[in-house]
């Protein structure tokens, strides 16, 4: 009977080897003028075709397995990849433009919003004559759902908002604000009339001066120039609009907000899922989820976005 048993915890262990060979990883550096974006493709290389998912990272210097140096080290987005290869879907995944220093320097010379979607397409058009590849997704999380929607073109099949707000970033800053201090609160909104009206701020607030350095005032004016929920009504291509129950960051209301926007689209609002994408049980493991790459994704992602990509 211990031999018969071995030898199923043989056979198993070998099935999961040959499973994870089957993922062929390609390290790819695409451009945009001056701006490099390293980039991880993985995929099943028995399959002669399969659905592609390329992913665009939220707000931050994010890299592309999820991590910011210093502040995130949740790793969801490789293991967000890593779930989906093994459902025979191929993942493309590239570090932020913000997250490489050697972009710096390029970077402050256009700090416009819109770079982002540019970068976007960038990828997108790299593979869109690619034969290994039967359909392409974006996925944009947080920030990046709006930057998808502005990224989508014909090449693109489907389009999945993950945590994505359904307002402009000035009007979500200043709900934000205001829950914490009302008065900071006012004083901001008041910072982004005048960005709006005129392009600057004259007078900084000293308790705001670190949101508004000049830099940031060109990148905001940039940025809340669009509503999510306008450009979501622009989209023709089969819509999934994703938001956790357990999100600190971004809520329900705005998935509801972007459904609302574009009725033909689906809503799915997945229990015990938090902004980085982990299961949490505990409320005081939600904060905790965002430095380990311990915690697991929500499996219930998973799945719908499988149903979703390949139907």
């Amino acid at each position: 009977m211990k031999k018969i048993n071995l030898l199923l915890i043989f056979l198993c262990a070998s099935q999961l080897i040959i499973a994870q060979k089957t993922i062929a990883s390609e390290d790819i550096m695409l451009k945009n003028d001056s701006i490099i974006l390293p980039g991880t493709l993985t995929y099943n290389k028995e399959l002669k075709q399969q659905p592609l998912v390329i992913f665009i990272h939220g707000s931050g210097n994010v890299d592309r397995n999820g991590n910011q140096l210093g502040l995130a080290n949740a790793n969801y987005i490789k293991q967000l990849a890593d779930s989906l290869n093994q459902r025979d879907i191929a993942f493309y995944r590239y570090d932020k433009r913000s997250a490489n220093w050697l972009n710096l320097r390029f970077m402050m010379k256009d700090l416009d919003f819109i770079r982002f979607a540019d970068d976007a397409k960038i990828a997108i058009n790299n593979f869109k004559d690619d034969n290994r590849f039967s359909s392409i997704t974006l996925i944009g999380h947080s920030q990046g759902s709006l930057v998808a929607m502005l990224a989508t073109t014909d090449y693109v099949d489907k389009y999945v908002s993950l945590a994505g707000p359904a307002e402009p970033i000035d009007v979500i800053m200043t709900k934000q604000l205001k829950i914490q201090n009302d008065t900071l609160g006012r004083k901001a909104e008041a910072h982004f009339k005048e960005l709006r009206e005129t392009g600057s701020i004259e007078n900084v607030d000293s308790e705001l001066a670190a949101i508004f350095v000049k830099p940031n005032q060109k990148f905001f004016n940039s940025w809340m120039s669009y509503n999510p929920s306008e450009e979501l009504k622009k989209l023709s291509i089969p819509i999934l609009i994703l938001n956790g129950d357990k999100d600190l960051q971004v809520f329900e209301s705005d998935a509801e907000g972007l459904h609302q926007a574009n009725p033909k689209s689906e809503l799915v609002i997945i229990p015990n899922m938090n902004h980085v994408l982990k299961h949490i049980n505990e409320d005081e493991d939600n904060e905790k989820s965002y430095k380990s790459p311990d915690y697991p994704l929500s499996e219930t992602l998973i799945s719908i976005l499988e149903t979703f990509i390949k139907k």
